[in-house]
């Protein structure tokens, strides 16, 4: 696990910056910053490091180049955005990188990389192989042809998601915001910036607002969602301020500069991972206070008698989500029965399953080999 202290030992990092890092209020791309941003990772892989940048910008750049005063509304004019300005953007990107003596490579993702366990595992393959031939990997979601239900989101789920692929040591989220803070800092004076967060309890998530900046997606709320997924990785995350010039010296030198999400400790198992965080989720079960406690400290599977409520209409054999009375997720697996027969089982004990179904074929809801611990 890395902390402050040791941050300077990090070997793989996963870097993501924002749009309103890297754009003007005109929309326009900050060359400025993007140069200094280059120029500070062309030094980290000086220095040995393999570095993943998750980068947005794609429609950023896109309406400079169509002269669009403000950000597209529709699906397809950011489509049509993204398809010009992505490739405007990797251009400025290979420009920067070249004259510091760095290759990059452009990849693209959808959720369809993560949802197909072939296509997780491919993708996987592809960035360790790049990182193997010292490529820095400029990873954005492939707007162009991603729709609701095949988008990964926002670009700070999708660095979570490639940190978590990778076996990222830190994944550094630049914002224009210096981490986490216990109240609004642009509303309230008073506010305190949290410098490190070991568990995300729900009082932290409620600490999250809303969506960000006109011209960005992803507010704070995006960036919590995106530690579940790298603490529970096994990956240490960092929310700082990518308008502070040499953040990322600063961030992996071990200096006390925005939020650090501490990881926990064990890495999970690729299966796992992507059981975890690449499956679309189908449906959701709410667990009794003895049922969280069993699977939390006793290792136990999912049973039919701790299960009070089922949401969804899931089949055998797709992911679900398991969560606490009071609402906080607390695992994640694959069901052993569909949204329908748990509904008719949910509170009874596993020897009444078969009078109840006509037949029994797992004790289990969700077996512990095939559940995922999320806190």
């Amino acid at each position: 696990m890395f902390t402050r202290e040791n941050l300077k030992r990090a070997k793989r990092v996963v870097v993501k910056v924002g749009t309103s890092t890297l754009t003007h209020s005109t929309g326009k791309l900050n060359l400025w910053r993007i140069e200094k941003l280059v120029r500070e990772l062309a030094d980290l892989a000086n220095q040995g490091k393999e570095i993943i940048l998750v980068s947005s910008g794609a429609v950023g750049a896109g309406m400079d180049v169509l002269s669009l005063k403000e950000r597209p509304k529709t699906i397809p004019e950011k489509q049509a955005a993204a398809a010009v300005g992505q490739g405007r953007l990797m251009h400025t990107y290979d420009k920067l990188f070249g004259e510091y003596g760095q290759v990059v490579a452009q990849v693209l993702l959808t959720r369809e990389d993560s949802v197909k366990r072939t296509r997780y595992t491919n993708s996987r393959n592809t960035l360790l192989t790049l990182l193997k031939m010292g490529v820095i990997p400029v990873i954005n979601e492939n707007d162009v042809v991603a729709i609701d239900e095949l988008k990964i989101g926002d670009n700070d789920t999708l660095s979570a998601m490639v940190a978590s692929i990778v076996d990222a040591d830190v994944l550094i989220i630049l914002s224009d915001i210096e981490g986490v803070y216990t109240d609004n800092p642009q509303t309230n004076p008073d506010a305190q910036l949290i410098s490190e967060i070991a568990d995300i309890t729900p009082e932290i998530e409620a600490l999250a607002g809303g969506a960000g900046t006109l011209r960005g997606t992803g507010g704070m709320h995006t960036k919590i969602q995106a530690g579940k997924i790298a603490v529970n990785s096994g990956v240490t995350m960092i929310i700082a301020s990518g308008l502070q010039e040499g953040i990322l010296r600063q961030v992996l030198g071990g200096e006390n500069v925005g939020t650090l999400f501490l990881s926990k400790e064990n890495r999970l198992h690729v299966r796992k991972k992507w059981l975890a965080f690449g499956a679309r989720i189908q449906g959701v079960l709410t667990v009794d206070k003895g049922c969280e406690q069993a699977l939390l400290s006793g290792g136990s599977s999912l049973l039919a008698a701790g299960i009070t409520a089922v949401t969804g209409e899931f089949e055998h054999g797709n992911t679900i989500s398991v969560v606490a009375s009071e609402g906080r997720e607390i695992a994640r697996g694959i069901a052993n029965y569909s949204g329908t027969e748990t509904r008719k089982i949910m509170g009874l004990h596993t020897n009444e399953i078969n009078a109840i179904l006509g037949a029994k074929p797992y004790d289990e809801i969700i077996h512990r080999d095939n559940m995922v611990l999320l806190v």
